[in-house]
């Protein structure tokens, strides 16, 4: 008796709605199956949801089908069609957010959190980057660097937070429990950002680890005769006060007083931000803008889709072409000759580093090769990182 009154029901016309949601398929399938389709949703097989997509409000509202199964019988024909509709929609999404990431990367990093804007764009170059990229920001409490640590392990492809007070060299490279040993937060990490918040906290001792998979990739622990070793190859990303938890010097000699590691921890970092707290004209500038905003946090679907770019993105390995080189060596070069007028060193890991980051803005846009608006961009963050406000 259904079955007849499903073919009794194929004979009946769509309403209005239901041919609207059945036109918004019209891209996505063929002919041959949009007609089955049809002919479902009138037995009452299927019915078709459409979804608004949009991308943390840098992309314009798409409207995009779900077929929806209704009966059994038609479970695997939908799982099919929505397949194809999400491979279709990701490669017009890839395509359009390739178009505005590049200005509006600081957006999709602590959202709720206004200014920094350079310190943003440098952590998400952080996250398109395959390749090493250590970053540290160091500056007073209360300015949202925490914030900063947490969204970029909301958007990272692997990774792994956790405290400074809380991270013994132990705990860094394993986990001890009885006989058993796992991995610590380093070696979780590997492959992704390893996120450090008050790094300052974590004792002298407990920092080999932390060296050796900043240099080297993997971490070791040795423990009843029995040797570990587990690949740490990650990227990391740390937050720290100075000593005293606020800088209070605006000298250079007065600051350096104030750092809270030696040279050797400073200069693994491809990048150190000093930051400190806004001025009252600053402070009433963010309020501006905290009034103005209306979105603070990017939601898990918005998040799962940056992840899917981010996947896309890190397949490419862009190259640098050769014209760009002697710019690059005299700008570090520059840079070099002003060093006493910085807190950090000026190493070769910064030239490293400007290296990774240049390609990390090209895979942003989905490129193979590095422009001369990347090395702009990464002129701007290094001048921006090393500057003392």
């Amino acid at each position: 008796m259904a079955r007849f009154m499903d073919v009794i029901k194929r004979f009946r016309s769509l309403s209005p709605d239901e041919e609207k949601r059945l036109d918004a398929l019209e891209w996505y399938v063929s002919d041959d199956e949009k007609r089955i389709i049809r002919g479902f949703v009138k037995d009452g097989s299927v019915v078709i949801d459409l979804e608004n997509v949009s991308v943390g409000g840098l992309l314009p509202s798409m409207t995009v089908p779900k077929i929806i199964a209704k009966k059994p019988l038609v479970s695997d024909l939908v799982a099919k069609l929505n397949s194809k509709i999400d491979s279709k929609t990701s490669s017009v999404l890839f395509k359009e957010f390739s178009k505005v990431i590049y200005d509006n990367c600081s957006k999709i990093i602590a959202p709720d959190i206004v200014g920094f804007d350079m310190v943003k764009k440098a952590v998400a170059l952080q996250l398109f980057s395959p390749e090493k990229i250590h970053i540290l920001l160091l500056g007073d409490p209360g300015t949202g660097k925490t914030r900063i640590l947490s969204s970029v392990t909301e958007l990272a492809l692997v990774s792994a937070m956790g405290l400074g007070s809380g991270t013994s060299g132990v705990g860094l490279s394993v986990t001890v429990k009885g006989k058993d040993v796992k991995k610590g937060l380093l070696p979780l990490a590997d492959g992704g950002i390893c996120a450090i918040d008050e790094l300052n906290l974590m004792k002298e001792e407990s920092r080999a680890s932390l060296y050796n998979a900043m240099q080297n990739g993997f971490v070791t622990y040795d423990k009843g005769g029995h040797s570990y070793r587990f690949d740490a190859r990650v990227s990391v990303l740390a937050t720290a006060n100075p000593k005293g938890d606020k800088f209070t010097g605006n000298t250079v000699a007065e600051l350096k007083k104030q750092l809270p590691f030696d040279p050797a921890l400073l200069s693994r970092f491809h990048l150190t931000f000093f930051i400190r707290k806004h001025s009252v004209e600053e402070f009433k500038e963010i309020s501006r803008s905290l009034l103005k905003q209306k979105k603070v946090r990017l939601s898990d679907k918005e998040i799962s889709f940056i992840k899917e770019y981010l996947k896309k993105a890190h397949d490419i390995s862009p190259s640098i072409p050769k014209k760009f080189e002697q710019e690059i060596v005299d700008f570090i070069g520059d840079i070099k000759e002003k060093e006493a007028g910085y807190l950090v060193e000026v190493s070769p890991r910064m030239v490293v580093g400007f290296s990774r980051l240049t390609k990390a803005a090209a895979r942003m846009e989905l490129r193979s090769q590095v422009q001369a608006k990347d090395i702009r961009l990464v002129k701007d963050i290094v001048s921006t990182s090393l500057t003392i406000r």
